[in-house]
This record gives C-alpha cells, structure tokens and sequence, in this order.
C-alpha cells in the first residue's frame, strides 16, 4: 500500500489488537468459497472464509470486560478510575492480560458474505472501514504461490467513490498468524486475524511478535481512534488491486527481509529520511492507467467501465515459464461482458517502447521518468517479490480511507504541492480535497466494496477464450469474445518477457530484438 502513512492511518473505531482469546462473543468466520484452477480450466471449489483483522477487535482483561485500550490509548494509568492500571504496564504482561474477542461481522463492522461474493461496508454505526483475510481453516491462512499463476476476482467498485480504497492484496504474514514463534503471548493467531504486516511497516499495530506495542505509544492527532508505537511489522507485499470507480493501480513492494519482521527507528521508513532506506520499498512500482498516460482507460463508462462489476486477471510470468523460474513481468487483463480487455499500454515520453505490465526494465524508466527514487530495484524488484509468492502469501480484502495523504496518491494529484503537470503526479480525476476524511466518511458512508469469483491456477485457467469464467454458470456465455484493446500501432515490438501471443491475445507478436517469441503454455507466449 502507498505511501508510509496511508495504511498506519486505516480508519477504524474499533481498534484493539491482542494475543489471547476472549469468551464474550462467539468467533464465526463468514464463509468465502475460492477455486483452485488447473490448466484447461478445471476447477476446484475450496471451503475456504474470512477472519476479521484483529486490530478491529475489542481487546479486554482475560477475567472480566475491562477494557485494556480504549479510545486510542493503552490502559497504563489511573486517568480512568473505572480501568484496571495493572493490565498493561509493560508489553509482556499486557500480552498476557489482555484478550482479543469474537466479532458480530454483519451488525458491527458491515461484513457480509453470500455464496462466493464478499461485501464490504465503508461506513456502518460507529465503525469505518474492515480489513479481512481469507482463512483456509479454523487456525489458518490460506497461502497463495502464484509465480508462474494467475489470480483472478470480479470486483464491483460502482458505490466507491473518490478518497475510498478497495484494496485485494498479498502479505507475506505466517499462515497460522505468528502462533508458532510466540507461544507464549500469541493464543489467538490466525483464527482472530493476528499476525499482520505490510511494505509500510505500520506502526500502529497494537500487538507485534506476540508483544504490546505500548512503548512510545502516542495518539495520532489526525485521527482519534489510532496511534502509533516503536515497533513496527514488515513483510514483502503484492498490491493486487488498489481502487475505487475512478482510478486503480497493481504495485509489488518488495522487502530485504523474508515473513513477518518487526521494526524500530529509521528500519520502518516512517520519515521522509529513511523512507527509501527502510526495510521494505514503500512507494512499490506502480501501473496505474490514469498515471501512465491513458485517461480514457479506466472508470464509469470507459473501456474498464466501472459502473458494473468487471473481472480481473493478474498474471505473475516466469522467466522460463514454470513455477519455480524467476518471476519477470506482472500483467494485467480485464474481462467484462464476455470481452477480453488488455491493460493500458503506457503513454509516457520516458516509458518507451509503450508496456502495459510491470517489469524491471518498466520501473526503471518509470521511476526515472518521475524523478522517484528507484529503492524498488535496491531490494531485488520481481525477483524479490517473487521468491515471496513462491515462499506464499496471505490474501487480505479491506475498505478504508486515508487520514495521512486523502487518497490523493491513488485518485488525484500527488504529492500535493508538486507541479500538476510533473511527470507521474496526476494520478486520477479526483480532486485535491475530494479525500479528507471526516467529510468522506459523512458523505459517503453508504459506500461499499463487493469481491466475488476469487480463482488462482496456471496462466490462462481462470478465464476462458470467450471471455468467461469457467466453473461460473452465472457469468458464463456462449457469446464470442470481441477484439481486445490494441497496442500503439506503428510497428509496436514486445520488450524481453513480455506476451506475444496466446490462445485469445490481439496484441503485438513481434519481440524486440534480440528475443524471440517462445510458446510457454496454449495460453501464453513470451519474449525470451
């Protein structure tokens, strides 16, 4: 997620985070069935859910109902007559006081699921926001490996407007939530949503390798209900979709560490300073239509219309086309009323030839187009980020709006006192006070975020050539697919390990020399 601050100022009321397990509210997770695709499209149904993150929780002593945090403030002191000082005066023994309880999905937090569709709420009586993971069992994550994998979902984002994020991303976070290196303060693991991190190495996760994150805890001014500690969690992390109707973007954010690692002081990158000298690549490497020059791509009644729901592909290529290869390029398609539609191809004078995926050679010229420091490339780029999708990774689906920069770097101009016209800082049509958050949140509290059709499986089995899903009679048309976006004409060459060819693809099949078009799957050639 983007940038440092944006996800350490996820808006939520609800804000606790704890080890142990409480007994006050049943824990049931909402069933979210996903399916398991082979090559030719078979498909397999898996019972997986969702568990809420537990930094929505409530967090209480483990022998009664008394808070151990409440309002954005550990309970430390006898500034409150009616709390118990004694819960949490250090981290080992807050860890050990304190439990984390059930949740009311629907009731409290706007979580509803329905077959294999998930909704989120943005607004819903006192709470903002949810942040989700899929669960493979009771006690653990289901764990992605996609390199040499497609992983595809169909998202309605028409009721979610400018300053609102619908975000589908993978984490490298432990699958059974950190239970196994902490047995002594973490209980609760996965089952109640613990154990998260990202590339911004948020600090203001209440509980961290399996300890309270009270020291040098202070509330965040801008925003009443968090704050922030010493500690911070890093892990390497996979920006799937980042949207809401009117811009979107896909980012790998790369790490020098391997799982879920803490921080302090500049490793986290909290300051300007240390952002691109901190553990994880902030900023990522971002493919955002509207950002790399095409305005007409994306949004109501555009190619990728957003007033309905579309389908999207995320293709993660080997260099050599098998799962254990170096992972080279991230592209994108979209599928919607049995039409294939190609990503955006660049329209950017320092981006050329014009790509409409993300590989190392497209950082480079992106990052030097803009004038952004190219810290991607430092920690390793796709080979980094790629021996964390064959490590594995968790699948988190949130809603949320952003108390440190409005949302500005995904919809409209950012930063905001750069030149609008500077490479790379118009980022989508919103304007620059379209995403403060108490105004969002007021306006646009009946705002939602629906997942449904989750699949993963081998490059071209999650889709078919006519534009549908297999396994997915409701979607599922005999209508033939039409012509897909083209590439710029003019003698337009495919860069090394991009895609030239493939059962359904209309783009350029001549690669730039020296490379030459090398069939991976019926699905998929490349430039190799």
């Amino acid at each position: 997620m983007f940038p440092t601050a944006a996800l350490v100022s996820l808006c939520f009321l609800a804000v606790t985070y704890g080890q142990q397990i409480g007994t006050q509210v049943a824990e049931v997770h909402p069933p979210l069935p996903i399916e398991s695709c082979s090559a030719g499209g078979s498909c397999t149904t898996l019972n997986t859910a969702v568990v809420l993150d537990s930094n929505w929780r409530w967090l209480h002593s483990t022998k009664d109902t008394t808070n151990c945090y409440t309002g954005n403030t550990w309970i430390q002191s006898l500034a409150n007559a009616q709390q118990d000082a004694t819960l949490c005066p250090d981290p080992t023994t807050c860890a050990t006081n304190c439990a984390l309880d059930g949740a009311d999905y629907a009731s409290t937090y706007g979580i509803t699921t329905t077959g294999n569709s998930l909704k989120l709420d943005f607004v819903t009586g006192s709470n903002v926001g949810s942040r989700v993971y899929l669960m493979a069992s009771t006690n653990e994550y289901q764990m992605f490996k996609l390199v040499n994998q497609e992983f595809t979902f169909t998202v309605d984002m028409s009721n979610l407007g400018c300053g609102i994020n619908g975000a589908l991303y993978l984490s490298e976070m432990d699958a059974d939530g950190g239970m196994a290196r902490f047995p002594a303060t973490n209980k609760a693991g996965a089952q109640y949503g613990v154990g998260y991190c990202d590339s911004q190495c948020p600090q203001d996760i209440k509980f961290i390798n399996g300890l309270a994150n009270i020291e040098g805890w202070a509330p965040d001014s801008n925003d009443a209900n968090t704050g922030t500690g010493n500690m911070g969690t890093c892990c390497n992390e996979m920006d799937i979709w980042e949207a809401n109707k009117y811009a979107s973007a896909y980012t790998p954010h790369p790490c020098s560490v391997v799982g879920q690692t803490s921080c302090t002081g500049d490793q986290c990158g909290a300051t300007a300073a240390s952002r691109d000298s901190s553990l994880c690549d902030h900023d990522g490497c971002d493919f955002n239509s509207w950002r790399m020059g095409n305005q007409t791509f994306f949004g109501p009644g555009l190619t990728v219309d957003t007033s309905q729901p579309v389908t999207v592909v995320t293709q993660f290529v080997s260099s050599d086309g098998t799962s254990t290869g170096t992972l080279s390029a991230i592209n994108r398609l979209y599928v919607q009323n049995n039409k294939v539609i190609d990503n955006s191809f660049t329209n950017l004078a320092g981006v050329s030839p014009a790509v409409n995926g993300i590989t190392d050679d497209f950082c480079a010229e992106q990052k030097s187009f803009t004038g952004d420091d190219n810290y991607f490339a430092t920690l390793g780029g796709l080979k980094t980020m790629g021996e964390s999708l064959t490590r594995g990774m968790v699948l988190a689906l949130s809603i949320w709006d952003d108390y440190a920069a409005g949302m500005y770097w995904l919809d409209s101009d950012y930063p905001l006192n750069a030149s609008t016209t500077a490479p790379g800082v118009s980022r989508g049509p919103c304007s620059t006070t379209s995403g403060n958050p108490p105004t969002v949140e007021s306006q646009q509290g009946s705002n939602s975020v629906t997942y449904s059709n989750i699949k993963f499986g081998p490059i071209g089995s999650t889709f078919s050539s006519t534009g549908t899903q297999p396994g997915n009679p409701t979607g599922s048309s005999s209508s033939p697919v039409t012509s897909p976006t083209s590439p710029p004409t003019g003698g337009q060459t495919v860069a090394e390990y991009g895609q030239c060819g493939g059962m359904g693809y209309t783009g350029a099949t001549v690669c730039a020399s020296p490379f030459t078009c090398n069939v991976v799957n019926p699905y998929y050639s490349q430039c190799l």
